[in-house]
């Protein structure tokens, strides 16, 4: 398998350095720390925690605080925050610089789940736009020389879009970067991302990186993003899935593999046995990082059909992988398998993940009446964090 090779290209975010200008993005319930540690094996980049509810973290939630902890061979550290409350963002960021938990802060205003926007927040805060740059501009005073970056949402829907507005403010509010998810709210994850819309961003906001994110499937489509759209870097989410060496094929398609010599390049094409490698080193990450093997092999269950997209593994072994409680039952599976089995090509390839289906996005009530917060907003918004705390 081959690629169209892109010329060497470094993202810069604040004082961090990438090689490579690529970021995994924040996936709940994936990019712990054993998924982190596992795509970072394979490639180069910046690799963000799920996302750590604001309010949770100051009030030192157990699960909270344990999802904001890194290995020891992670660098650059990076975190994701969500919240709706400007003081409680601000008090949450003072802690993760006072107590050395990151490098890198992000935040979250790009979540479509109706659980979060029907309280005003997530993809729904931008609206409101005094609430968006008061949380950014605390944000960013707080983390001092620590560079915070903004993840977002073209808007709400087709008719109320706020991704000009809301990159504008976030440079001036003094943000590092800011990425663009090429959706609306309203389209979840469904249909194709508009693309051109990370150009129009790029237009807007000038003197900061601005990153794209959406249907990066494979290397080529890393390249071609930043090719049409001239952005500085991209997010990979749901194009990772069941696939961490994704990042290895980025990092060679920019550049940053010397022994990959220039001109066209190789990806790798890999092996129904590569597969199963990657997929029992991922167990034993997360038996790592629950510190239990029946709970990490619980976990990697949700992988299973991500991985083995398109590979001849019969119904029993998938079932077998999916109902494993130890590593030793997972090992007796994967023997089972044809590890010469070739790279099945495009069956492979493609989307990953469930992408839902356009809808009405949930909101407050006359939420839409006015960009500004009501004065009685209050109560609702702080709702918006409790029903996520925990991380």
């Amino acid at each position: 398998m081959t690629i169209a090779s892109a010329p060497a290209r470094a993202l810069r975010i604040g004082p961090i350095d990438l090689d490579v200008p690529v970021v995994l993005a924040p996936m709940a319930g994936i990019t712990n720390t054993a998924f982190r540690r596992l795509c970072r094996e394979y490639g180069a980049g910046l690799y963000v925690s799920e996302m750590i509810t604001s309010r949770a973290l100051v009030e030192r939630n157990e699960t909270t605080m344990r999802l904001i902890h890194h290995h020891e061979s992670e660098t650059p550290r990076s975190i994701q925050l969500y919240g709706v409350d400007p003081k409680t963002i601000a008090e949450a960021v003072r802690i993760i610089v006072a107590e050395d938990h990151a490098d890198h802060i992000d935040l979250n205003f790009g979540c479509p789940v109706p659980k979060v926007t029907r309280k005003g927040g997530g993809a729904a805060l931008p609206w409101k736009t005094s609430l968006f740059a008061d949380i950014v501009d605390q944000a960013v005073k707080a983390a001092g020389p620590l560079p915070l970056t903004v993840k977002m949402r073209k808007g709400i829907d087709p008719d109320h879009l706020t991704f000009l507005d809301a990159g504008r403010a976030a440079e001036d509010a003094g943000a590092a970067a800011v990425a663009l998810h090429a959706r609306t709210a309203s389209e979840f994850y469904s249909g194709y991302a508009d693309w051109s819309a990370i150009g129009e961003l790029k237009q807007a906001v000038t003197s900061i990186p601005v990153l794209g994110n959406g249907d990066i499937w494979s290397a080529d489509d890393a390249v071609r993003m930043m090719d049409e759209t001239d952005c500085d870097g991209v997010v990979v989410g749901r194009g990772c899935l069941g696939r961490p060496w994704l990042f290895g094929d980025l990092a060679t398609a920019f550049g940053a593999d010397p022994s990959a010599g220039s001109g066209t390049k190789r990806v790798i094409a890999p092996t129904l046995g590569f597969v199963a490698q990657a997929f029992r080193r991922h167990a034993e990450l997360l038996v790592d990082f629950f510190d239990d093997e029946d709970h990490g092999c619980r976990d990697i269950r949700k992988h299973v059909a991500w991985y083995f997209k398109g590979y001849p593994v019969g119904s029993d072994i998938r079932t077998g992988l999916a109902t494993a409680q130890s590593l030793a039952h997972i090992d007796e599976m994967l023997a089972q398998l044809d590890h010469d089995a070739p790279y099945p090509g495009a069956d492979a390839e493609g989307q990953r993940g469930r992408a839902g289906r356009p809808k009405r996005t949930a909101l407050p009530d006359k939420w839409l009446e006015s960009r500004e917060v009501a004065s009685d907003a209050g109560e609702m918004l702080r709702g918006a964090e409790i029903e996520n705390s925990g991380g």
